[in-house]
């Protein structure tokens, strides 16, 4: 039995037409809840067109070096089992990589779906797929990824109405040496 929440992955569209970037996680009971927290969490101040949830438990996860590893020891051990053909019972998975690390917020983005009978499988065909080498590959089977709607967008837009103030903008350093001074009404 565990006293925690599940934790959900979230996926932030900043605008329409742009890739859904991971921005971080959420823990809630359900998806319909991780929606509304990621909602306050990750779409309060910045530009938010919609937003998608999926439980860490369904991502499968894997660095560019543990590809390479898993590559060298299929290659030392076992010949077969690379390509089995298309399966029958082939599922829509959600791939989503990270390129580079020039956007060092933003851990992996989507790259869009492929069909496949299980999760590694659609982790190869992706990395196979792929024009250039990633740094971090998730998969996970689309229909797992809960989505905001479009009677969301109202609840999705900035608060711009409430002051938003950087910390630098709180004279908290200033104001406590005047008080150490003894110079707190003394004008």
């Amino acid at each position: 039995m565990t006293d925690q929440w599940l934790p959900y992955q979230v996926f932030k569209q900043e605008r329409e037409g742009a890739p859904f970037r991971n921005v971080g996680s959420v823990h809630a009971a359900d998806a319909e809840m991780a929606l509304l927290a990621a909602r306050d969490v990750f779409a309060r101040r910045p530009a938010c067109n919609s937003l998608w949830v999926v439980p860490a438990a369904v991502i499968l996860a894997r660095t560019a070096e543990e590809l390479v590893g898993e590559r060298g020891r299929k290659g030392a051990g076992e010949q077969g089992g690379g390509g089995a053909g298309e399966q029958e019972d082939s599922v829509q998975y959600a791939v989503f990589s990270k390129q580079s690390d020039r956007q060092a917020m933003t851990y992996v983005e989507y790259v869009g779906e492929i069909a496949a009978g299980s999760p590694e499988e659609a982790l190869r065909r992706a990395v196979e797929a792929a024009g250039a080498p990633a740094l971090v590959w998730w998969v996970c089977p689309a229909a797992a990824i809960a989505r905001s709607g479009e009677d969301d967008i109202p609840g999705l837009a900035a608060a711009t109405s409430k002051l938003f103030r950087l910390p630098n903008q709180y004279h908290t350093v200033v104001t406590m040496r005047q008080l150490r001074r003894g110079e707190e009404g003394n004008e």
